[in-house]
C-alpha cells in the first residue's frame, strides 16, 4: 500500500490525526531493551504506551474521533463502552475537548483500580456486563434512548487513525526495522500501526498477538472475515479478550504478516520479564508482545519494536501474576 492509496483508513488521515490530537497526547519513549536484546537475540526497543495520558494508547483514538464531532454532536454528548482502557481515554478527551457529556459502560471485569480512576473524570459511570458486548449492548441502548454519539473502541475510522499515530512515531524515530509486535484486541490499534509501517516500509514484518482463548484476529485472517462479536474463554488480558473488528479487518488482513498466540503462563512471564528487565509496570495485556517474543513465538531476526501497550494493573491482579495469594 502506498501513502496515497485509497482504504478506509490511510496514511494521510494518520497524518491528520497526529496534527489533530497534539495538544493533548505525549509522544512516548521507545527505549532499547539491553537485557531483553541479550535475552533474545534481537535488537528489542519498547514503545511504552504505558507512560502515555490515562496509562495506555487508547486516548490516541479517542481524542481524534472526539475532536472530529461538531457542535452539535458534542451538545448531544458522547457515550462509550470498554473492557477499561477506552473508558478512560474518552474520559480524558472529553474532559481535554470540552465534552460535558459522558456517559461510560465498563463491564464488570474491569480492573477495580481503573474503575476507581474513572471517578477522577466527570463522566457518568456504568459497570455492566461480565465481557464487551454485553457492556456494549448496554452503551447502544442508552445511544437509541439519548441520541449520544458512540465512540467506539475499535470499529471506527477515527478511532484507528488516532491510534496509528503511534506508528507514526516508531517509523520516526527508530531506522532499519525488522518487524514490530502489537498486541490485538478489537483491532483499532493493529490497523492503524498497520497502515503508517506498511505505507512507508513493506518489507517491516508485522506481528499481532492474541490470548490463547481468545484467537479472534487469527481466526478472523485465516477465514477472510472479521469474527465480532467472538466468544472466548477467561485470561488476565480482559482487555485483549472479544471480537476483531470489521473496519480494522478491512483495513489491516493484508497488512498483518503473523498473528500469535500466548498462554496464560506466557502473559504472566511478559509482566516478570519487563519489570525484571526494564522496570516498567504493565497490565497483562500490554506485556502481550513481549510475552511473544520471550515465549519463541516472533521468528523474526533483527531489530524489533514491541508495543507495551498499557500499564493499567491493580495490586490484586499484579499478585496473581507473579503468583502471590492476594492480601
Amino acid at each position: 500500500m502506498t501513502p496515497h492509496e485509497q482504504a478506509p483508513v490511510s496514511y494521510r488521515d494518520l497524518l491528520a490525526a497526529r496534527e489533530r490530537i497534539a495538544p493533548h497526547v505525549r509522544r512516548t519513549p521507545l527505549k532499547r531493551s539491553h537485557l531483553l536484546s541479550q535475552a533474545t537475540g534481537r535488537d528489542v526497543w519498547l514503545k511504552l504506551e504505558t507512560l502515555q495520558h490515562t496509562g495506555s494508547f487508547k486516548v490516541r483514538g479517542a481524542l481524534n474521533r472526539i475532536s472530529t464531532l461538531t457542535r452539535a454532536e458534542r451538545a448531544r454528548g458522547v457515550v462509550a463502552a470498554s473492557a477499561g482502557n477506552h473508558a478512560l481515554g474518552v474520559a480524558y478527551a472529553c474532559q481535554a475537548l470540552g465534552v460535558d457529556k459522558v456517559d461510560l459502560f465498563v463491564q464488570a471485569t474491569a480492573a477495580v483500580s481503573t474503575l476507581k480512576r474513572l471517578g477522577e473524570y466527570a463522566a457518568h459511570l456504568h459497570v455492566v456486563g461480565a465481557n464487551f458486548e454485553e457492556a456494549q449492548q448496554a452503551a447502544l441502548q442508552h445511544m437509541r434512548q439519548t441520541d449520544a454519539v458512540y465512540v467506539h473502541a475499535y470499529d471506527d475510522p477515527a478511532v484507528i487513525a488516532g491510534q496509528g499515530t503511534c506508528g507514526l512515531e516508531i517509523i520516526e524515530d527508530i531506522d532499519d526495522l525488522a518487524g514490530v509486535v502489537v498486541p490485538v484486541s478489537g483491532g483499532g490499534l493493529v490497523a492503524g500501526i498497520a497502515v503508517a509501517i506498511k505505507s512507508l516500509h513493506p518489507e517491516v514484518r508485522l506481528f499481532g498477538v492474541n490470548p490463547e482463548v481468545s484467537p479472534s484476529a487469527l481466526l478472523s485472517l485465516q477465514r477472510g472475515a472479521a469474527l465480532d462479536p467472538f466468544e472466548h474463554g477467561p485470561t488476565m488480558a480482559v482487555p485483549l479478550a472479544g471480537g476483531f473488528g470489521k473496519i480494522p479487518f478491512a483495513v489491516a488482513s493484508r497488512l498483518i504478516d503473523e498473528v500469535v498466540l500466548v498462554s496464560e503462563e506466557d502473559l504472566g512471564r511478559g509482566v516478570a520479564t519487563l519489570i525484571d528487565t526494564d522496570q516498567i509496570l504493565a497490565e497483562p495485556a500490554g506485556a502481550a508482545g513481549v510475552a511473544a517474543l520471550v515465549s519463541g513465538k516472533i521468528d523474526c531476526p533483527g531489530r524489533l519494536a514491541v508495543i507495551v501497550s498499557g500499564q493499567n494493573v491493580g495490586s490484586a491482579m499484579l499478585r496473581t501474576v507473579l503468583g502471590s495469594p492476594p492480601a
